[in-house]
């Protein structure tokens, strides 16, 4: 027999009443459910783990396969004398 257990300070998605969601866990069927005694909400969740989504290639994911174009320069950067703030 499963152990039917409140859940501290979860709130009823249906109601909105506090304190009042139980959770319990049935391993044949690999689910877990919780239900709300104030209103009668019900809800389940499979407990199987799912294999992660590939994450999509992108620009920014993707190895570089050459250098990046374009010229290297020098900047010199000049203090602006008729500015005196600091």
């Amino acid at each position: 027999m499963t152990t039917k257990r409140f859940i501290a300070g979860a709130v009823c998605p249906r109601c909105n009443e506090m304190d009042k969601i139980r959770a319990w866990r049935d391993d044949d069927e690999e689910k877990q459910y919780r239900e709300c005694i104030a209103c009668g909400y019900t809800d389940e969740q499979s407990t199987k783990i799912q294999a992660q989504p590939q994450e999509i290639p992108t620009r920014v994911n993707q190895p570089h396969v050459a250098a990046p174009e374009g010229e290297a320069a020098v900047i010199n950067f000049v203090p602006n004398p008729g500015n005196t703030k600091h």
